[in-house]
């Protein structure tokens, strides 16, 4: 029985408000797309397994395939515009003597091998098999606001992936759907479209599909993170720090406008998530980052935080530096950290040291500052 399985993973995280594919979102500490790719690498049944995914991210999964020690293994290919598109290519990357195809979504993590095995067991019979699980709420079809049909809730099942197929079977189905120009929503349909039936296997309520921020699992436990930076400086910079430009001779060396305190906080707030830090996210070799706000990049953050249910419960930083003497900036910095965290100024507090003179900081070579948040579930 030679299974190869296609994790459909090309989403933009547009409907999650994030900036990145969704699937490479931290989830409990590990990528959302790794649980997947963990899962069925871990079945003595699969003999090959495929990734599709955007082209910009090709190089971030295939990371994190070589990450996983599973290179050579796992295929990462780069996907089409809709999701159709982006399975035909990813049947059409598995080996030619592939029998049986397990089609998955990468924003499903919480998929158990039980489910995948009750799958491969019916569809030896069937040829093709959907994992879906019954509707519990009353669903209504409704036009212009107004209900024009109740249906029976009885006969409703919520579809899931993964959807097991015979590789002939749904290769030939997705091969006609797209020269017939025919859009379904999941990979069942276009052999229904065939004529061929779908048998239905039981999934599990708990498989769900992260889509919109309102699917991420909540956590009550308080989360911490911390960041330091460090910039050297030079002169015919601006100085900025916390978003607020201050009057200085030297300023601040970096691809973008070099607000330290700003990396610190944002470092601290990936932490706190398990992203990863600023580097990755907005790296210095990006002609995109040159010269831009560290605050623009801020919010950027803080719609990841958002897009985890999370809020900002406070913020304690401190920025290291023999001159300027910053005293006279501190509530105007406290001000703008505030605003961009999205929390009171009582939340934020601003510190100042200049390191007594010693190392780099005391030699005015640079400035360095460091930052402490603590995220929270969001409370309204």
């Amino acid at each position: 029985m030679k299974v190869g399985v296609v994790i459909a993973a090309a989403g933009s995280g547009v409907r999650m408000g994030a900036e990145c594919n969704k699937v490479l979102l931290s989830l409990h500490g590990k990528p959302m797309l790794q649980y997947s790719i963990e899962l069925f690498a871990g079945l003595e049944e699969v003999s090959s397994l495929v990734i599709v995914t955007r082209d910009v991210d090709c190089d971030l999964v295939q990371g994190l395939v070589e990450q996983m020690g599973l290179n050579g293994w796992v295929q990462v290919v780069p996907g089409g515009a809709v999701r159709q598109e982006s399975v035909l290519r990813g049947l059409r990357a598995l080996p030619a003597d592939t029998e049986w195809v397990i089609i998955h979504d990468g924003a499903r993590p919480f998929i158990t091998a039980p489910v995948v095995r009750r799958g491969l067991e019916a569809v030896r019979e069937h040829r093709a098999v959907g994992v879906a699980v019954p509707v519990k709420d009353t669903v209504k079809r409704v036009q212009d606001s107004l209900v024009v049909d109740t249906l029976p809730r009885a006969e409703l099942w919520a579809m899931q992936t993964p959807q097991i197929f015979s590789y002939e079977l749904i290769l030939k189905a997705h091969e006609q759907a797209s020269a017939q120009g025919l859009v379904a929503t999941d990979d069942c349909a276009l052999v229904e479209a065939l004529g061929h039936p779908v048998h239905i296997v039981p999934g599990e309520y708990s498989n769900i599909k992260i889509t919109t921020p309102e699917d991420l699992p909540r956590s009550d436990e308080p989360a911490v993170g911390f960041g330091y930076d460090v910039h050297r400086l030079v002169a015919d910079r601006p100085l900025i720090l916390g978003g607020v430009e201050i009057p200085s001779e030297q300023g601040l060396l970096g691809h973008s406008d070099a607000d330290v305190l700003t990396h610190a906080v944002m470092d601290a707030l990936l932490g706190a998530l398990g992203a990863g830090d600023i580097g990755e996210h907005f790296p210095d070799t990006d002609p995109q980052y040159a010269g831009i706000s560290s605050m623009v990049l801020l919010s950027r953050v803080m719609a990841l935080v958002q897009a985890r249910g999370l809020e900002v419960g406070n913020a304690d930083v401190v920025v290291l530096a023999q001159r300027p003497k910053l005293s006279p900036w501190k509530a105007a910095i406290r001000a703008s950290l505030a605003q961009a965290l999205g929390v009171a100024e009582t939340r934020v507090n601003v510190k100042a040291s200049t390191c007594e003179g010693l190392g780099f900081v005391g030699r005015e070579e640079g400035i360095a500052a460091q930052a402490a948040v603590l995220l929270r579930a969001r409370r309204s």
